[in-house]
């Protein structure tokens, strides 16, 4: 018999909030968390705005800023569940985290010492910060956690595959509590990179809209505290949300193009999964990076999936507001759900202004929605043909 598994504790940091209150206040009110960037020049790129989180502060100095967001959210979500860190049951708690750059900021002062003054200028102290296993390592080390511990470097639907893979070993009963999600630091690899391949929009991500141009690089991290329902239940827990199930594939398509067949494949092992029919999703959270393709496959997808039924069903893409978090980013969006599920308001698409033909879904322009959503659907994908798509429900 297979356990149920619950979200009890929500933790986010973000371009528009820190922590889940300030996080969804500014969600449900269409709040854009984009400003031109600050933590490295871009004079030289053709764009120059992004999703960065101000007035963040960390007292982990000696670790990378991606591992100092995710440390802030694990902690976050922890309070959020009610658990001291004192707690004497916290320690078998498990950590799995997704992310795409690791400890990108890292290797780039690694980089810059070695351009500019040789290796000899180069901090020994920075190496070990690195790796890309020190961002669930560093979250266990603070928080003394010793039970399960991995990272997927999944690359933007690897916050979905945490939590699905959290959600395996507590359902397995192989551990009874995990902190799962994504983690990404701002990073200028990614935000040279992503011009390189002219996906970034001059200013506005315009998800869904005819006229978009492009993503917008940003940064965050969300944990999310899940457990056992019969655990839960027997601590007074609140229940965010019931995971039902959850949905890979890999299409292997192309290195950076989405496909529609590869997000499909992931939706319907989602909606099998938890079996749950296509009808009864009450909002999509779609994966609306704003770019020409990502767009057009993904609602192509959605209208094969979902049929007639797609033309009734909310789909929006937070991405609109937060910019791209890379790996932190579904994970973010399963906060989002969460908190849709737990309060019955769908957050907006904003920005938008233009219809697309290829697009036409209910993409909840501009303004937030009051509804009932018992089965929120939680989709994303990654370069390489990656899909990840997760269900909730309210409990």
């Amino acid at each position: 018999m297979y356990k149920r598994v619950v979200i009890t504790g929500l933790g986010v940091v973000s371009s528009i909030g820190i922590g889940k209150d300030d996080f969804w206040k500014a969600l449900t009110a269409g709040t854009s968390g984009i400003s031109k960037v600050s933590s490295f020049d871009t004079s030289e790129y053709p764009t120059h705005y992004g999703g960065e989180v101000k007035g963040f502060n960390s007292e982990a100095k000696n670790m990378g800023r991606a591992s100092q967001l995710a440390i802030a959210s694990a902690k976050l979500a922890l309070s959020d569940a009610g658990i001291k860190l004192d707690n004497p049951g916290l320690a078998e708690t498990g950590v799995v985290i997704g992310t795409t750059m690791g400890e990108s900021q890292v290797l780039e002062k690694l980089n810059d010492a070695w351009v500019k003054k040789g290796t000899e200028a180069i901090d020994p102290a920075l190496i070990p910060q690195y790796p890309c296993n020190v961002l669930s390592l560093n979250v266990a080390k603070e928080l003394k956690l010793n039970g399960p511990n991995l990272v997927i470097p999944n690359a933007c639907a690897a916050g979905n595959y945490a939590i699905g893979y959290a959600y395996d070993l507590i359902r397995m009963a192989r551990v009874d509590t995990m902190l799962a999600g994504g983690t990404d630091a701002f990073s200028r690899i990614a935000f040279i990179g992503f011009n390189r391949l002219l996906a970034v929009a001059p200013e506005k991500c315009q998800p869904f809209d005819k006229n978009r141009k492009g993503m917008l690089v940003a940064e965050g991290s969300a944990m999310i505290l899940i457990e056992t329902l019969e655990a839960a239940l027997k601590r007074g827990a609140q229940i965010y949300a019931e995971i039902l199930g959850y949905g890979l594939s890999c299409d292997a398509h192309h290195m950076t193009a989405p496909f529609s067949e590869g997000i499909e494949e992931a939706i319907e092992k989602a909606l099998k999964q938890s079996k749950i029919p296509p009808e009864r999703i009450d909002y999509f959270s779609a994966h609306g990076t704003g770019t020409p393709a990502n767009d057009r496959e993904e609602c192509g997808a959605i209208k094969k999936v979902f049929g007639d039924y797609s033309k009734k069903l909310p789909v929006s893409s937070i991405k609109s507001m937060l910019g791209h978090t890379m790996g932190a980013a579904s994970a973010i969006e399963a906060v989002a759900c969460a908190l849709s599920v737990k309060n019955d308001i769908i957050p907006p698409t904003i920005n938008f202004q233009t219809p697309d033909p290829e697009c036409n879904i209910d993409c909840v322009p501009n303004v937030a929605r009051a509804a009932r959503v018992d089965v929120a659907l939680n989709s994303a994908s990654a370069f390489g043909g990656n899909n990840a798509c997760l269900v909730l429900k309210k409990f």
